[in-house]
């Protein structure tokens, strides 16, 4: 793994999965391209983590930091990295031998090209199974697709440097739907281009997974009012994100109203008032 001038810097952000994130190096470490440094970041572990990433020495960059969440760590690792495309792996998935030189290649082929990502293979409780319909990754323009969802999955992306510099970083002030809303940002502007062959394993259903947090719709409308504030909508995207909000907070105003949470519940019901055009 070459140290001085790394094509690809890849970041892996870590918080007690001690066993799981060695086998994300491992994955890493066995890529069949070799010009890549690679960059892990301890976000504050209670678990066995430091001692068993300290057996890699400078296989990797270690860095540990006071728990700050998954967006602060992320960024961390961008602030630290050299190269000039960045692919992230979040600690419980794993790469398959080629991610690397795959995307590397297309992004070498296609300078135009901001950002990739490839298909996975999804693994629930030990077994495999197919995403459903609505999970399946468009390629291309994805924007008005992804204010539904989140399509782009941080694992399977590969982004060159000066993307951050356009569009932002990870948002550290949103606990949940990070991803959601750095990949909205993106593709109000860029093109997500997909890649069809499946090279991450994208592993489910064990306790702590981020993919799999309660709560996360309020923080995706948190992601929708930011772009409506912006000015970078066009009126067309602008009429898709207020179409997705107004839907988000029903579903989300009522859900509260049903469990008694009424302020909550009519303080979401009138969020989109705020952005209707015309008021």
């Amino acid at each position: 793994m070459s140290r001085k001038h790394p094509e690809v810097s890849v970041i892996i952000p870590t918080y007690n999965r001690a066993a799981m994130v060695v086998e994300a190096v491992e994955s890493v470490l066995a890529q069949n391209m070799p010009d890549f440094e690679l960059i892990v970041i301890n976000d504050g572990s209670t678990d066995k983590t430091e001692g068993r990433l300290s057996a890699y020495g400078s296989r990797l960059k270690y860095y540990q930091q006071e728990n700050a969440g998954v967006s602060a760590t992320r960024n961390r690792g961008i602030t630290f990295s050299t190269a000039p495309l960045i692919a992230f792996l979040d600690s419980d998935d794993l790469w398959l031998p080629s991610k690397l030189q795959v995307q590397h290649t297309y992004m070498t082929e296609n300078p135009e090209v901001h950002i990739c990502q490839t298909e996975e293979i999804w693994w629930r409780n030990g077994r495999r199974v197919n995403p459903k319909k609505h999970h399946q990754k468009p390629s291309g323009d994805i924007f008005q697709r992804s204010l539904e969802l989140c399509l782009v999955s941080p694992s399977a992306v590969i982004i060159r440097r000066e993307l951050f510099e356009k569009v932002g970083y990870f948002d550290e002030e949103l606990p949940m739907a990070e991803d959601y809303d750095l990949w909205l940002r993106v593709a109000v502007e860029y093109p997500v281009v997909l890649l069809p062959e499946p090279l991450v394993i994208k592993r489910g259903g064990h306790p702590g997974q981020l993919s799999a947090r309660k709560g996360i719709d309020r923080y995706r409308i948190e992601a929708l009012e930011k772009l409506l504030n912006s000015d970078r909508l066009s009126s067309e995207q602008y009429d898709w994100t207020w179409t997705a909000l107004q839907r988000k907070c029903q579903i989300y105003g009522e859900g509260c109203l049903k469990r008694g949470r009424v302020e909550e519940g009519e303080r979401y019901l009138a969020i989109p008032n705020k952005y209707r055009r015309g008021v």
